[in-house]
């Protein structure tokens, strides 16, 4: 489970800006501040599914950006590639990534 909340904090990272205040406050007090959904609904007067489906669309739209931008995963590629010491594997692993 905790793979799952570093992948989505780094998705969120890269990806906030493209997300409503509303999705960025609720992303934010669940996943980052580790409130409970009962307790964001509480909060904002909203009912516990209310939130449970805006985290659930949050994460769908989070996913579908990296989908078709692919940013984390071209950053999670790219920190690899500094750990080459080879020129010429570099080179040749770089160009590989720009061809994608």
């Amino acid at each position: 489970m905790e793979e799952k909340y570093i992948y989505y904090n780094n998705l969120f990272d890269i990806y906030s800006e493209l997300l409503t205040d509303k999705e960025k406050e609720t992303f934010s007090l669940y996943y980052q501040e580790d409130l409970s959904l009962s307790e964001i609904a509480d909060n904002n007067n909203i009912s516990k599914s209310a939130v449970g489906k805006m985290v659930k669309t949050i994460l769908e739209k989070l996913d579908n950006y990296e989908k078709i931008l692919k940013i984390y995963n071209t950053k999670k590629q790219l920190l690899i590639l500094l750990q080459e010491e080879e020129i010429e594997k570099l080179k040749n692993k770089l160009k590989k990534i720009l061809n994608n």
